[in-house]
């Protein structure tokens, strides 16, 4: 899955150029990237298929050329991930009705990667003998509104578990009661199931939807017309809050895959190189004074920046926007783009 915007990572991430298509971190790989790398190992090449924004198709043809173009589905317009979900497991099972599905977003850090295979197999596994919905589980390490909750049902000597409650993004004193509790788990928001299974659920849950993609002849010239002729009736909902937190049959698999979905600057702090004053420079020509725990990304590798005094910032200059905040107002950038939308022609900076 890869059509989000990223609009918490402005100024770099931006509509034409969202944070899945950059080298977040400085490792030479854009996100994508890493996460088909990761993928691959066990994913022949022909069976890995993107679903992305129409407006990504030919970026994603670019730095994925590994792909066959054929794979690199275009939405024409962001549904949330219900539907993409069925879409993809519709064209999938188009092809081969006994498939089983991994759905992976495309900008998450895994530094784990042979625990990840290892718990992926294993998810395949289940999902190939078993009508399955899974799920990978993390432990969570702090009480974060931003993530999924799972409350698991504990069993012995089991290498996963079945789901009691699935709950999406709750409110801060919900969150801390899950931390306190010690049976939730952060849902990564990895999916493994079998097509049939998946698309039963859909049947149960989401019947609407369901009925509406029935009338697609996928993997056809035809299959595109379809879809822009379905997308614009279809509900705007999770798999999340639409199926996984309906289903009797949800199972996770908890796994320490040194694990973080980005989503934040903040984030990208926390899983960066950083120097003897703890700021994590990816830019050259940067000189710090009595400046720490900041991140400092200058696009333009010709520019040189001069920090002073400066502590827990973010600071990211592009060749359209620089962005000066505390790192503990990172969740605020999303208003910070509000605000400058409504500046005269403010949109050339997004």
């Amino acid at each position: 899955m890869a059509g989000g915007i990223g609009s918490r990572f402005w100024p770099l991430s931006t509509q034409k150029y969202p944070k899945q298509f950059q080298d977040i971190l400085g490792t030479g790989r854009t996100m994508i990237q890493q996460t088909y790398d990761r993928i691959s190992q066990i994913v022949p090449a022909e069976n890995i298929y993107v679903i992305t924004n129409s407006e990504y198709v030919s970026l994603t043809e670019q730095q994925l050329p590994e792909i066959n173009q054929a794979n690199i589905v275009g939405e024409p317009m962001m549904k949330n991930t219900a539907a993409c979900n069925i879409y993809m497991a519709k064209k999938i099972a188009a092809k081969n009705p006994n498939a089983n599905m991994i759905v992976l977003p495309a900008d998450h850090l895994i530094l784990k990667e042979k625990t990840f295979l290892e718990k992926v197999e294993l998810a395949f596994n289940l999902a190939s003998q078993n009508d399955f919905l899974i799920t990978l589980g993390i432990t969570p390490t702090r009480p974060d509104t931003g993530f999924g909750y799972i409350q698991f049902l504990e069993t012995e000597n089991s290498d996963y578990f079945k789901v009691k409650t699935f709950t999406e993004k709750p409110d801060l004193e919900i969150a801390e009661s899950f931390l306190e509790s010690g049976d939730f788990l952060w849902n990564a928001g990895i999916f493994i199931w079998n097509t049939k299974s998946i698309l039963a659920a859909f049947e149960e849950y989401l019947q609407d939807m369901s009925q509406q993609f029935i009338s697609c002849e996928y993997n056809t010239d035809e299959e595109a017309t379809c879809i822009e002729t379905i997308y614009p009736k279809v509900a705007k909902i999770s798999i999340d809050n639409g199926i996984l937190e309906k289903a009797q049959n949800v199972y996770v698999i908890p796994a320490d895959l040194g694990w973080s979905d980005l989503g934040t600057w903040t984030s990208v702090f926390e899983n960066s190189k950083k120097d003897e004053n703890k700021n994590a420079i990816q830019s050259k020509n940067v000189l710090t004074y009595h400046t720490q725990g900041n991140i400092i990304q200058i696009k333009n590798k010709n520019k040189a920046a001069i920090i002073d005094g400066l502590k827990d910032y973010i600071i990211v200059d592009t060749d359209k926007a620089l962005l000066i905040c505390p790192r503990k107002n990172d969740q605020r950038i999303k208003e910070y783009i509000h605000d400058l939308k409504s500046i005269k022609k403010g949109d050339k900076f997004l």
